[in-house]
């Protein structure tokens, strides 16, 4: 059962125009300890930024911890690593001798997680790697995507977790003596009015902890569901979930990436828009830049933020971390940017326009669905009944 702390102070960053300046003020403001967890840190300006930020941190004494993951940062600048490690930021890959051409199924399970706790007192979580905020040649449009920072008791359970695979990568890698780090100062009661809860997916203990959490909150919603996600291909569990919301009465709105960033998943996904348009659900689809966002608000009062897919990639296979927030002035504001992200930067599926779809691009679409669905089942524990 999902355990909900009180008294925290949630601040919703919106894109990295916010995040990185908040991320790269509370490294410069740390103390005693950071630890930074990110699927993929780029060599660019970004990533220049923070690395910088990491460096100033460890050489005024601060014990600085950097875990990026094998596969999303492999083409990492080793110059810039160097140098960062000069510097005395301790730096681990997770997974780093996974071929990305295998096709084992251990290639899948990275660590997808975008996390940062600095001092013990302040956490980031959310969606946005250490990658530059604009990713399309000719474009201005930042990526559309979501973070919060977060002060107050749940600090603790996000440096709890962000601190057991640091040390599990240590000793995997030989490094024990890098997990050791000094008992941090206790965290204050309260820092403000805010009930909320960490979670996570891993291979072991949590697996399912994240679907979990959405399924229960789609069960009891009684009048709007709204996500917004990535990469969306969920199974047959959730998918049922949201086709029961709309039959009693619950207004189910999907805001999903409407340009092709990878192919296959892309007209994989868009395979299940029949189905959900014939039950009633709305779908948007965002156009204006690349959507980057795994949020979610619910009867405008549960909301979620996190580096969460709704795909098997994220729910079966990867390390994940989302914060759930039983708040209404925070749903409501991120609520307000999801619509306002509608009306300027993305257009309503149409169920008659979809219906009238030539022939060839129907069978293309249902041929990605098939393959991707025959991937699932090799990779992702044998979970291809999931998506039938």
């Amino acid at each position: 059962m999902t355990q909900f702390i009180a008294g925290n102070y949630i601040t919703l960053l919106r894109g990295g125009a916010e995040y990185f300046p908040a991320l790269t003020a509370a490294f410069d403001a740390a103390r005693r300890e950071i630890h930074l967890e990110t699927y993929i840190f780029e060599a660019d300006a970004t990533g220049r930024a923070v690395a910088a930020a990491l460096e100033r941190a460890a050489r005024r004494g601060v014990l600085v911890h950097l875990l990026v993951d094998g596969f999303g940062s492999h083409d990492l600048d080793l110059a810039l690593v160097r140098e960062m490690e000069d510097a005395g930021v301790r730096f681990l890959v997770y997974r780093k001798n996974i071929s990305p051409w295998t096709l084992r199924r251990a290639r899948l399970r990275r660590m997808h997680r975008k996390i940062a706790v600095v001092d013990a007192r302040i956490a980031f979580v959310g969606g946005i790697n250490v990658v530059d905020n604009i990713d399309e040649p000719g474009t201005t449009e930042p990526r559309f995507d979501f973070a919060v920072r977060v002060e107050g008791p749940l600090v603790r359970r996000v440096r709890d977790v962000v601190k057991r695979l640091w040390a599990l990568v240590c000793a995997t890698q030989l490094r024990s003596r890098w997990s050791e780090t000094e008992a941090m100062a206790p965290l204050p009661e309260n820092s403000g009015g805010q009930r909320a809860a960490f979670i996570i997916r891993d291979n072991i203990r949590h697996r399912r902890d994240i679907e979990q959490a959405y399924l229960a909150a789609i069960g009891r919603a009684r009048e709007e569901i709204v996500i917004a996600n990535a990469y969306f291909f969920p199974g047959r569990t959730f998918r049922r979930a949201l086709m029961e919301a709309v039959a009693r009465g619950v207004r189910v709105v999907l805001l999903l990436q409407g340009k092709a960033e990878y192919v296959l998943q892309h007209y994989a996904s868009r395979a299940l828009y029949g189905p959900f348009l014939d039950a009633g659900v709305e779908i948007h689809e965002y156009h204006r830049s690349i959507l980057h966002a795994k949020v979610a608000v619910i009867d405008r009062h549960w909301a979620t933020v996190g580096s969460s897919n709704i795909d098997p990639f994220s729910l079966l296979l990867a390390r994940e971390a989302n914060v759930l927030i039983e708040d209404a002035g925070f749903a409501g504001e991120l609520r307000e940017n999801l619509f306002a992200a509608m009306a300027e930067g993305a257009e309503q599926v149409r169920r008659e326009n979809w219906r009238d779809q030539p022939l060839a691009a129907r069978v293309f679409t249902r041929g990605c669905y098939e393959l991707a669905r025959f991937l699932t089942g090799m990779f992702a524990y044998g979970a291809a009944d999931e998506f039938t």
